[in-house]
């Protein structure tokens, strides 16, 4: 693993004073809900090669794992190291007492998982800390609220809104102003490049996306469903399903042509040209091994040219949108 140095690298973070690496480590993998095959020794050694590769970003939340599983194991690796990392996390999803997700982001339940939160990270403040998904029993404005308040007790530094519509998102920056949005994105799926996109580079709020690769679709290495263990949750998104999944097959290979051209490899081409779309703040890659982040990683490292650009733009029209289970415009 190369020791590489990426601060002229870092963008700053919306209207933060955050300087950030524009791939982010993203810790769900981690949680083993639904990722198979993670062990704890891997997913330390993932979490402690951030600062070797110049990822100083890390991503959580508190539902990564019915116990904290994530936020636990970011305190074991970067017990050392704290402040050579800022630390996202997520508030208003827990596990109920029959083992499932469930919303739950009324003010006192966001203080009090902010808490446990900061206890499982080991740490006295959350860098951005976001409202992971709107309780439609709760007005969007309450759970503001309450991140704000969290913030002027110095328990929060900045605030985020995840997984909202554009309208709940400009909800929630009224009572407390945004440094982020985290929201799905990548080649096949841009419906937030519509109305969010144009409306948070207005504001200088930061977009963080996640699904770059499509849940690994886009990192070129599934040429079958046969290589997915037929438990593997991804068998249930439309992406892998079908005419979806034969449309798919046929638009990375073409993006196998160009990673050949230039030497990298179809999730590096993926990522580089995600962290150099307009408006587009950070790229979320989830890893539990080391070399997959080595391999995301990389992808600040180099920029796709004007003709790469251009054949990328025609197989994406060529490929037409892909499914999703949700839109965000």
């Amino acid at each position: 693993m190369t020791n590489t140095n990426n601060n002229h690298l870092r963008r700053q973070l919306g209207n933060s004073a955050l300087a950030v690496s524009p791939v982010a480590l993203g810790t769900w993998p981690m949680a083993g809900v639904t990722s198979l095959d993670i062990n704890d020794d891997d997913s330390l050694a993932t979490l402690r090669a951030c600062a070797e590769l110049g990822i100083n970003f890390i991503d959580t939340a508190y539902c990564y794992g019915p116990n904290g599983e994530s936020e636990n194991l970011i305190r074991r690796a970067l017990a050392e190291s704290r402040d050579q990392f800022l630390l996202a996390s997520k508030c208003g999803i827990h596990y109920n007492a029959e083992g499932n997700q469930t919303g739950d982001a009324r003010p006192e339940t966001i203080l009090s998982e902010c808490d446990e939160s900061l206890q499982r990270m080991g740490t006295d403040r959350i860098d951005l800390y976001y409202l992971h998904s709107p309780d439609p029993k709760v007005p969007v404005a309450e759970s503001a609220g309450a991140i704000r308040d969290l913030i002027v007790s110095g328990k929060v530094r900045y605030a985020g809104a995840s997984n909202c519509s554009l309208e709940q998102i400009q909800e929630f920056h009224a009572v407390c102003p945004l440094t982020a949005v985290q929201l799905p994105y990548n080649m096949l799926q841009r419906d937030i490049e519509q109305q969010t996109v144009p409306w948070c580079r207005k504001e200088n709020v930061a977009v963080i996306v996640y699904w770059a690769l499509m849940k690994g679709l886009l990192a070129g290495r599934l040429n079958s469903l046969d290589q997915l263990a037929e438990n593997d949750s991804r068998r249930k998104y439309p992406m892998y399903q079908g005419e979806e999944w034969e449309k798919n097959q046929a638009f990375i290979a073409q993006l196998q042509k160009i990673a050949s051209e230039c030497g990298k490899t179809v999730a590096q081409v993926v990522v580089n040209w995600t962290i150099h779309q307009p408006g587009i703040t950070v790229a979320l890659c989830g890893a539990k091994r080391p070399w997959q982040l080595e391999e995301t990683a990389a992808a600040m490292q180099w920029q796709l040219t004007t003709d790469q650009l251009q054949t990328i733009d025609t197989a994406i029209a060529a490929r037409g949108k892909a499914a999703a289970k949700r839109v965000f415009r």
